[in-house]
């Protein structure tokens, strides 16, 4: 019996055995080791070809069209049956379940450890005019014709050339890349008019089959706002993709930017629009495009038959080995630019019989750039330089952003606010993008937009009794650490400034947080406390709102610029009950 790729990862995943080896590990044993040393572009690049039609897939590049550094979480922590499952797996857990070597490109792609030692071995990642040679290279080997570039979204948004240009700049940057395909999600909070405008500067098609009018006085009332799916025949296959845009927008973002539509997961319609692709269009592969989180696309597979592929976005996970529920194949690629994910797919008698998949790692020190990249890169820039290159201080620690519960730019974003404000509380939203400095790098302007660049910076300060914080903070946990994924919205705790608590995540709802201390003492029901807060709605929940609301970046740049020096703590604010490790394998064991 002839066992092909699909059919052995089914078998594989039911025993127990995926992540014996990683997709990316070009690197582990002996004879890798004396590869790391001589590593070539090829090495990278290099892949069992299969078929002749190729999935270029990209998510959650959050506009970083520069090669940056980026630290994958020290602490990713999620619901008991979940945690230490793909999706929820971090460090040495992550290290384990693919087997990845230390010291190698997989370890500082894919995980924390080592990181600071690593970043100078290896360099910065991504950068559009890398990613560029990257899909080039496959554009070359497979034939352009063959192959498409499919974008899960989060592209929009995440960088001060983003928000100057209203995301003109990086339309540009996939029309360079040559994106095809999009979903989104913070593209979303450029408005509805702007995203029309948008989408009109797009080379590429923008899907969606779960984005509808909900507008009672409109014409198109009840009806979809994007189309639902693109068929596309690339190497001799016939492919149906259909969009699945963030469905959790006009909760996780201001009404404001979408009034108007309505979003949702609909797995009910996603069911029709697979049938009518199978059955009416005669597609031979059905292909989600997705930015619904990788946990909830797992969760996705179980309620709808029929579809071939999930590539995912929106919680960037680097994931080396697909995920195989329901005989679809689930699959993502990290986030800002770090992966170009390459699905090759072989299709006969109108079905898939084959594929391979690999996560290509940007490493920009390795792969080298495309001049008109590079050119496309400078000519955005160019205007903003003048502020974008100021040296606001430096750092003397690490500065990151991925974390379950703490982060050291958080932090700073905090205690800035904290001074400026004069707030016994601040909330910092735990938004998943951002960038990374090592110890002792030059803290630039652009660097501070990197971590809070969106289109509603307002920082707001109100009071709030103490009754309603705790409330609150056990609603956040409620979210981030459901059982249900489909539950869960895909980001990290809010982060705290002037206050700490204990959480014990297994305990049942609205019994999670314990010790809540504000200023050092313990949080006070009847109290009200004057809260700062940025990038939500919390504001909405406060009275005695001040009047003066400074965007974040000018409040956290100011306040950089009168340290010189920053000097954040490792430390987190935060004591998890139950677990004794930040990075848990499965059965929440550490």
């Amino acid at each position: 019996m002839d066992i092909n790729r699909r059919d052995f990862l089914q078998i594989a995943a039911a025993l127990g055995l995926l992540g014996v080896t990683g997709g990316t590990n070009l690197f582990a044993g002996e004879a890798g080791k004396e590869r790391i040393k001589n590593m070539t572009f090829s090495d990278i690049v290099s892949f069992e070809a299969k078929g002749k039609a190729t999935l270029l897939h990209i998510c959650d590049l959050h506009a970083h069209l520069k090669p940056l550094y980026w630290r994958e979480p020290s602490t990713l922590i999620s619901a008991d049956n979940l945690v230490g499952t793909p999706g929820f797996i971090c460090g040495e857990t992550f290290e384990k379940y693919y087997g990845i070597e230390p010291g190698t490109l997989d370890q500082y792609f894919d995980t924390h450890s080592n990181f600071e030692e690593l970043a100078k071995k290896f360099g910065k990642m991504g950068g559009i005019a890398h990613m560029k040679t990257v899909v080039d290279h496959v554009r070359k080997e497979r034939g352009k014709e063959n192959v498409l570039l499919l974008d899960s979204g989060d592209t929009w948004q995440g960088t001060a050339v983003a928000l100057k240009t209203n995301g003109e700049a990086i339309v540009d940057a996939q029309n360079y890349l040559g994106v095809d395909v999009m979903v989104g999600h913070w593209e979303f909070t450029y408005g509805k008019e702007r995203v029309a405008e948008l989408i009109e500067m797009l080379n590429a098609e923008f899907i969606s089959q779960n984005v509808i009018d909900n507008d009672p006085f409109s014409e198109n009332f009840e009806e979809l706002i994007f189309p639902p799916y693109t068929i596309k025949e690339i190497g001799g296959a016939k492919i149906g993709i259909i969009g699945q845009s963030f469905p959790f927008t006009s909760t996780a973002n201001p009404k404001r930017f979408t009034e108007g539509w309505s979003f949702a997961l609909r797995h009910e319609t996603l069911q029709e629009y697979v049938n009518e692709l199978r059955n009416e269009k005669n597609v031979d592969a059905v292909v989600v495009l997705s930015h619904d989180g990788f946990s909830v696309d797992q969760e996705l597979a179980k309620k709808v038959n029929g579809v071939d592929f999930i590539l995912s976005g929106h919680t960037h996970d680097p994931s080396p080995e697909p995920i195989i529920i329901n005989n679809t194949v689930i699959l993502i690629a990290g986030s800002h630019g770090k992966y170009v994910g390459r699905l090759d797919i072989e299709v006969k008698d109108k079905k898939v019989v084959d594929y391979n998949f690999k996560l290509i790692p940007v490493a920009s020190n390795i792969i080298p750039a495309d001049k008109e990249g590079e050119a496309l890169v400078e000519k955005w820039y160019k205007p903003y330089n003048d502020e974008l290159n100021e040296v606001l201080g430096t750092t003397k620690g690490i500065l990151y952003k991925r974390d379950t519960f703490y982060s050291t730019f958080d932090a700073l974003i905090g205690q800035a606010i904290q001074e400026k404000m004069k707030s016994d509380i601040v909330f910092t939203p735990g938004y998943r993008w951002g960038t990374t400095l090592l110890p002792g790098d030059k803290i630039l302007k652009d660097n501070v937009y990197e971590m809070t660049a969106i289109t509603y910076p307002e920082v707001y300060t109100f009071d709030l009794k103490g009754s309603a914080i705790a409330k609150l903070m056990e609603d956040i946990a409620d979210n981030v650490f459901n059982a249900n994924p489909l539950l869960q919205q895909g980001g990290d705790m809010s982060r705290l400034t002037g206050a700490s608590y204990s959480i014990k995540i297994s305990a049942e709802s609205g019994k999670r947080v314990s010790d809540f201390m504000i200023g050092g003492k313990p949080l006070d029901p009847n109290k009200t406390y004057r809260v700062s807060s940025w990038g939500g709605n919390l504001q909405n929940a406060g009275e005695n709102l001040a009047k003066e609301t400074p965007a974040v970046y000018e409040v956290v740049s100011d306040y950089i610029r009168k340290q010189k020096v920053v000097d954040i703590s490792m430390e987190s604010n935060v004591k998890i009950l139950d677990y004794s490790c930040g990075c848990p394998k499965k059965g929440a064991k550490c």
